[in-house]
């Protein structure tokens, strides 16, 4: 482990997901990500959770990770709800996109639940649509589950 101030901190649920269409390519992904990373960052301890592994593996990761025994986190979506890492300072989406605003903000929830400033950083692929522009500036403006829910239904619009 490494001594990091919590401003350089490059973990934290410094998640970099990434979302597919299918569990097994989610995870297949995930584990990609985890060994670029690894062979990039071999000074950092980097975990990996995913919806394909046994429970008792993910929540033995989850641990590690709490304990600050890793000091970066690679994750599927399978960490949106049940997460609390007090010092998670930095979060990245990868094809933010891709995903609902509801689902969006509870994974920017897994974010600054500390006393240390946090990022939560969405990326995309351009070109983004009206609709996905839309979508991910209701992020930007608000932090508020409700505000984000009726925006949904006014971008959406009401189910059946």
């Amino acid at each position: 482990m490494i001594p990091l101030t919590p401003l350089k901190w490059f973990c934290g649920l410094a998640n970099r997901l990434i979302i597919d269409e299918s569990e097994v390519l989610e995870a297949q992904a995930a584990e990609a990500i985890w060994e670029d990373l690894t062979k990039a960052l071999p000074m950092l301890n980097i975990g990996l959770v995913h919806g394909r592994m046994k429970p008792q593996e993910k929540q033995d990761v989850m641990m590690r990770f709490k304990n600050a025994e890793l000091d970066l986190l690679v994750a599927t979506t399978v960490i949106e709800v049940g997460v609390d890492v007090p010092n998670a300072s930095l979060m990245i989406i990868e094809n933010a996109e891709r995903l609902g605003l509801s689902q969006l903000h509870q994974l920017r929830g897994r974010v600054g639940r500390g006393s240390t400033a946090s990022f939560c950083v969405l990326m995309y692929k351009p070109p983004l649509g009206k609709v996905s522009q839309k979508r991910l500036q209701v992020l930007r403006d608000s932090q508020d589950g409700f505000v984000i829910s009726e925006k949904d239904l006014e971008i959406r619009g009401p189910g059946e």
